[in-house]
C-alpha cells in the first residue's frame, strides 16, 4: 500500500479519467439523437469508453517510468491518461483533428504516443503481441525497462494473447498482460464466452505468476501491480494479472444495453472505485477540499483540453496520401518510388521468393 502521495496521485489519474468518459458521452452523442447516427456530430464512428475500470489502470500504471511500454485494446482512454498520454493531443484525435497523435486518421481506438510509450488497437488482444516484442526489445539492450498489455475478459481464448504468453515465458521476457474483467464481452456475458472465470489462471498453462484481484480496488490492484512489475525489472520473467472491474456504460455509445439485467447495471453503478479510494483518502486524514481541488483541476484539464481540441483544423483530404505506403506507387507522389510494388514483386517470384 503505497503512502497519501501515491495515493492521491492515483485518484487524480481517476477523476480525470471518469470526466473525460462523462464529457465525451456529452461531445460524442451531439447531432446523433434522437434516431442515433454514427457517422454525425464531431466525434463520427464508434466511442468504447471505459468509465468503472480507472482502477486497473491507476493502480498499475501508477509503478511505471516513460521508458516502459503500454498496450491497450478498443477501450483505451482510462489506460492512455494514467501512463501520460498528452491529454490535448489525444482529445484532438479522438475528434479527427490535424494536431491529434495521428493527424486525426486514427481516432479513439488506434490512438499512439511514442512519447509516452503508449498504443492501442480496435483489434481484439492485438495489443499483447507489440508488448511482448517491446519486451524483447528491452532484453536484447540489456535495459530494465517493461512492457505491459491491458486486454479485457472477452480476449482471453484469442490467439495472439496466448502466442504472446508462450513466448513471453519461453524467453522469460519483461512483460506483465493485465486483464480488465468487466464481465461482458460486448453484449455476451463472461460465463458464455470462457468456462475459465479466474482469467488469471490461464498463467498456469504458461509456468508464470498468475494473480486475481476480486474488487477494482485501486489500493488492491497497485500492490498487485507492484509485485508483477518489480518481478519483470528485475528479469525474473513475465506475470498476469486479472483485474475485477465494473462497466458502468454500454459497450459502445448508442448501444441500448437490451441484453443487460437493470440489477446489472445499478451494481456496476454502485460500485464506484473512485469512492472507495476517496473514503481511503479521508481515513488518511485527506480533508474533503483537497480531494474537491483535485476534482476541480482534473475538470480543468479535461474541458480545456476539448475545447483545444474542437478549435482544432481538420486534415485536408490531400492527407489521405500520407502515412500509407513507405514507398508510395507510382503517381501519387512527385517522386518516383524506391521499390516497384509490381515488377520487383513479379521477379521475387519467378526466383522462387521469401518462405
Amino acid at each position: 500500500m503505497g503512502g497519501v502521495t501515491e495515493l492521491q496521485a492515483m485518484f487524480e489519474d481517476m477523476v480525470t479519467a471518469r470526466y473525460y468518459e462523462e464529457r465525451l458521452q456529452e461531445e460524442y452523442l451531439e447531432g446523433k439523437q434522437p434516431a442515433f447516427d454514427i457517422s454525425a456530430g464531431p466525434i463520427p464512428g464508434e466511442l468504447h469508453l471505459a468509465a468503472g475500470q480507472e482502477a486497473a489502470a491507476a493502480g498499475v500504471c501508477r509503478h511505471l517510468r516513460d521508458d516502459d511500454t503500454v498496450t491497450a485494446p478498443h477501450r483505451p482512454h482510462h489506460v492512455a491518461i494514467a501512463k501520460g498520454v498528452d491529454l490535448k493531443r489525444m482529445t484532438a484525435e479522438i475528434f479527427g483533428r490535424e494536431t491529434g497523435l495521428c493527424g486525426g486518421k486514427g481516432g479513439h481506438m488506434h490512438l499512439f504516443d511514442p512519447d509516452a510509450g503508449f498504443a492501442c488497437s480496435g483489434i481484439i488482444a492485438e495489443g499483447c503481441p507489440p508488448a511482448v516484442g517491446a519486451g524483447l526489445a528491452a532484453s536484447k539492450r540489456n535495459e530494465d525497462s517493461v512492457a505491459v498489455a491491458f486486454l479485457g475478459e472477452g480476449a482471453i481464448s484469442q490467439g495472439g494473447f496466448l502466442e504472446s504468453l508462450n513466448l513471453a515465458a519461453v524467453r522469460e521476457l519483461p512483460v506483465v498482460f493485465v486483464i480488465e474483467d468487466n464481465d461482458w464481452a460486448i453484449s455476451m456475458p463472461k460465463e458464455r464466452v470462457s468456462d475459465v472465470a479466474d482469467g488469471s489462471r490461464r498463467a498456469e498453462g504458461f509456468d508464470m505468476p498468475g494473480t486475481r484481484v476480486d474488487s477494482d480496488d485501486a489500493i488492491a490492484v497497485s500492490d498487485a501491480a507492484k509485485e508483477a512489475i518489480g518481478r519483470a525489472r528485475d528479469r525474473n520473467g513475465p506475470s498476469l494479472l486479472e483485474v475485477q472491474v465494473h462497466r458502468r456504460m454500454g459497450h459502445f455509445m448508442g448501444d441500448p444495453q437490451t441484453y443487460r439485467p437493470e440489477a446489472d447495471q445499478e451494481a456496476a453503478a454502485d460500485r464506484d472505485s473512485i469512492e472507495r479510494l476517496a473514503a481511503e483518502l479521508r481515513r488518511r486524514g485527506v480533508e474533503d477540499e483537497t480531494l474537491e481541488s483535485i476534482r476541480e483541476d482534473a475538470h480543468e484539464r479535461v474541458d480545456e483540453a476539448i475545447e483545444w481540441a474542437k478549435d482544432q483544423p481538420e486534415p485536408s483530404p490531400e492527407d489521405a496520401y500520407e502515412d500509407v505506403f513507405a514507398n508510395p506507387p507510382s503517381g501519387v507522389t512527385d517522386e518516383e518510388p524506391a521499390y516497384d510494388l509490381g515488377t520487383d514483386a513479379r521477379a521475387g517470384a519467378e526466383s522462387g521468393g521469401d518462405d
